[in-house]
């Protein structure tokens, strides 16, 4: 069993920035890559940013390109979100996810993972 867990989500005005975690555990945990999708009221689970554990290579969601970086420490077994410039649009609840088996080079579907975090609820005001 796989537990993902987020953290880091908060209340910030446009403009500023927030930092987001996601801590993997388990007893088997070797996923290749991992992924951090966004979900707004009433809208799809939306792509957000993938990295590939060996190596670190990024792939990013044309929306949040040059404002997030999507960054992991190996060792903690941990990835992060650091976002910027955030602007009300990016509103929505933040999850992490793993993929059990390599479907993609760098998976950007919600089909290509398996394990998924709870949620961490981030909210632009204006």
């Amino acid at each position: 069993q796989v537990q993902l867990v987020e953290s880091g989500g908060g209340l910030v005005p446009a403009g500023d920035s927030l930092r987001l975690s996601c801590v993997a555990s388990g007893r088997t945990f070797s996923s290749y890559a991992m992924g951090w999708f966004r979900q707004a009221p009433g809208k799809e689970r939306e792509f957000v940013a993938t990295i590939r554990w060996s190596g670190g290579n990024t792939y990013y969601a044309d929306s949040v390109k040059g404002r997030f970086t999507i960054s992991r420490d190996s060792a903690k077994n941990t990835v992060y979100l650091q976002m910027s410039s955030l602007k009300p649009e990016d509103t929505a609840v933040y999850y992490c996810a793993a993929p059990k088996y390599f479907r993609s080079s760098y998976p950007s579907r919600p089909v290509d993972y398996d394990y998924w975090g709870q949620g961490t609820q981030v909210t632009v005001s204006s």
